[in-house]
């Protein structure tokens, strides 16, 4: 393997391990939740280090640029739908999981339509939503896996982590438009 292909294998990585997930989550298995929840965890990992080490070996690409978020956006969305169907009788987890799934999409949106009027660097990725995206991360790993591990009960722990990642999303989500509104609004009424 050449390592300059290591960036784009780890973002392909993170569809692939989609299904791994999730059929370890409903494996009738000893620790399904723990192998789901480390499958996860792997993923998530890829989507700290694909960006970085294309850019450190020089091999950014407009494709990287486009499949990344794109891989970002489905793990995250499966991992919700699981964690909601699991939960389903917590109201705060179907509404922190519907918040986020409207707001990755809608940004996703927000952000093709402003590259498409030259203004990508307006919704670029801030701290805050980094901040988000590693507290979004981490509740769905600890819900995912939902056990008791070195004394910690990962899942309570995954509640409280998941509101946080959801209010962040809300503000996060305001933040980004309200950068885009002055282009949104100067732009051209027939496109």
């Amino acid at each position: 393997m050449n390592l300059k292909s290591l960036p784009m294998l780890m973002t392909w990585s993170r569809v692939f391990l989609i299904p791994v997930f999730i059929i370890c989550y409903y494996a009738p298995i000893e620790d399904a939740r723990f192998w789901a929840g480390l499958a996860f965890m792997i993923a998530a990992i890829t989507d700290w280090f694909d960006g970085y080490l294309a850019r450190k070996l020089g091999v950014s690409s407009k494709l990287g640029a486009f499949l990344d978020p794109v891989a970002d956006k489905l793990i995250v969305s499966a991992a919700l739908i699981v964690v909601a169907a699991e939960y389903h009788d917590n109201l705060w987890v179907i509404l922190s999981a519907i918040i986020i799934m409207m707001r990755e999409i809608g940004i996703s949106a927000l952000r093709e339509w402003m590259a498409e009027n030259n203004a990508r660097e307006v919704v670029a990725v801030s701290n805050l939503g980094k901040i988000k995206t590693s507290s979004q991360l981490a509740a769905l790993t600890w819900l995912i896996y939902g056990g008791e591990l070195w004394g910690i009960d990962w899942g309570y722990l995954g509640f409280p982590m998941l509101y946080f990642a959801a209010t962040l999303t809300l503000i996060t989500w305001v933040q980004y438009t309200k950068a885009a509104l002055p282009v949104i609004m100067n732009s051209d009424p027939k496109n």
